[in-house]
């Protein structure tokens, strides 16, 4: 199922969005978001910036590019973060645009060795902690 880049939600300012995640930086070919809901403590997303559905639409140089992104933001997220695992989830079944899950997983923390749920709705900080959190992400990419 593919969906209009008009109102796809990374392609345009949405506001489900911003009601799920809040905008961290662009890097060299997506854009990086931190999760709202925080069950697992530094989930974020990359988004690739065109609107395709899989990797096997770009060329090798565009999903190259575009992995060393969601590797740099893995980087980061064991840096600042420090999880025993980050889970990554790419499924787009609903929305067709290219996008990483990020969920770190900790061994005394949910789902640990099972797989990350989308959205446990259980974990949601302050605006202050999500700052904390996004110049932490910032500071290390």
């Amino acid at each position: 199922m593919y969906s209009d880049p008009k109102e796809c939600i990374y392609c345009t300012k949405h506001d489900v969005r911003n009601t799920i995640m809040i905008y961290i930086t662009d890097l060299s070919v997506s854009k990086v978001f931190l999760f709202r809901e925080q069950t697992y403590r530094g989930r974020c997303l990359v988004a690739y910036n065109g609107h395709v559905n899989d990797l096997n639409e770009l060329s090798d140089e565009e999903r190259n590019a575009f992995m060393a992104d969601v590797a740099k933001v893995t980087r980061t997220m064991q840096k600042v973060f420090n999880p025993e695992k980050i889970n990554y989830g790419a499924y787009s079944d609903k929305l067709s645009h290219l996008h990483f899950h990020l969920a770190p997983k900790y061994v005394d923390g949910p789902d640990y060795g099972g797989t990350f749920q989308m959205n446990p709705g259980k974990v949601f900080l302050s605006d202050q902690e999500y700052a904390e959190m996004i110049n932490a992400i910032k500071a290390a990419l």
